[in-house]
């Protein structure tokens, strides 16, 4: 058995600073650690698929992360390890909790099959992996396996931990007082809607250089690119609904950065969990921009359900301090703007449609987080 602290020290020596995650009672003692030590950043996050991007996210942004979670709660990870650190090639370590062991202890039925496969679904998502270390003096060495191991691939690398791997440590407060924001006032939206490709340039009008542009997958990605490619702007060819969870790490692990996140109105609520997660850390460097165009666009145009939910309604009930409802596209412009210092989120609704030709974006999705890590330091990709 090991203590947290240990852990801790000698990840936080090789790089790791932020863990994000969902917990297990195999993780108190740790994730109790990682609150309690003011040179760590935790960031809870509603959904194991969430953490990962957020640990993807913070890596771009030039810190190394975490991404905790319960072996059952695995399933809700594969997207964005398959779709977006392997695609795009992010080294993060990965901390997975072994419930259900085979020959461990007998445990909860909805471990069982998932204790059974859970290093396997590892293998087939071709993640190496080890037992998380359970003695002091196999910390450092597990943890220089790992770093070699990411530096080789690019990828993430798996601890699995069991039972009893570390021991309890001081508990720590985790209430947060804060009070809740006033409710928004009923949105009424205009008749005419701009057009996707309106909202976007408007985006790019408000947004410097320096600042990091997301795009989520699909239609909104293409279409920036279509608008010009830029070192800048990171387009998400996968991993559904995780942009904001993204722009979430890149923002804690670059405070001085404006991040820019162009969500669409599917991807939003595919991860609702994740507005409620940003508004409570509540970066000041970020800014959430919803285009609602309340449908699937890239598949067909089918509808999605925004059209009956309030999106900024949401962002206000979730903490955000600021929500802006942008009904034209100098409206965003001006809006994004001026969203600085506190977390923004933008809801401008569009009318559905593509504008002219939709190329995908011929750089690779590997080039795309090459310049966005070299732009973040300074350094020619």
């Amino acid at each position: 058995m090991i203590a947290a602290a240990s852990f801790c020290r000698a990840a936080r020596a090789r790089g790791f600073a932020l863990y994000s995650g969902v917990p297990c009672s195999y993780l108190t003692p740790f994730i109790d650690h990682v609150l309690g030590d003011p040179a760590l950043r935790y960031v809870g996050a509603a959904d194991e698929g969430s953490a990962v991007a957020i640990a993807c996210g913070a890596e771009l942004g030039g810190a190394g992360a975490v991404a905790m979670m319960q072996g059952s709660g695995l399933g809700n990870a594969v997207s964005p390890l398959t779709s977006l650190a392997a695609v795009f090639r992010i080294p993060i370590l990965l901390v997975v909790t072994w419930r259900g062991e085979p020959g461990g202890e007998p445990d909860e039925p909805q471990h069982a099959l998932m204790g059974a496969i859970t290093t396997r679904l590892l293998e087939l998502m071709e993640i190496p992996w080890e037992a998380f270390p359970a003695e002091e003096t196999a910390i450092e060495p597990a943890l220089d396996r790992a770093a070699a191991a990411m530096q080789r691939t690019g990828t993430p690398y798996a601890l699995v931990m069991r039972k009893g791997t570390v021991h309890a440590g001081p508990s720590v407060a985790r209430a947060d007082g804060r009070a809740p924001l006033a409710p928004l006032e009923p949105a009424s939206w205009p008749a005419a809607r701009p057009s996707r490709r309106d909202l976007l340039a408007a985006i790019l009008r408000a947004t410097a250089p320096d600042d990091v542009v997301i795009a989520t997958t699909g239609y909104t990605g293409r279409e920036l690119h279509a608008l010009g490619d830029r070192a800048n702007q990171l387009y998400l060819v996968g991993s559904m609904g995780c942009a904001s969870s993204v722009g979430l790490g890149l923002a804690c692990a670059a405070p001085s950065r404006c991040v820019v996140v162009v969500d669409g109105d599917g991807a939003a609520l595919m991860h609702l969990g994740a507005m409620a997660t940003l508004g409570h850390e509540r970066p000041p460097n970020l800014v959430h921009v919803v285009v609602d165009n309340e449908a699937h666009d890239s598949t067909g145009g089918q509808p999605t359900v925004s059209g009956t939910t309030d999106l900024a309604g949401v962002a206000r009930a979730c903490g955000y301090p600021r929500v802006v409802r942008a009904p034209t596209a100098d409206a965003l412009a001006d809006a994004v703007a001026g969203a600085r210092g506190e977390l923004t989120m933008v809801h401008a609704k569009s009318r559905p449609g593509v504008t002219g030709e939709l190329p995908r974006p011929a750089v690779t999705p590997p080039q795309v987080a090459a310049r966005i890590r070299a732009l973040l330091r300074g350094t020619a990709a």
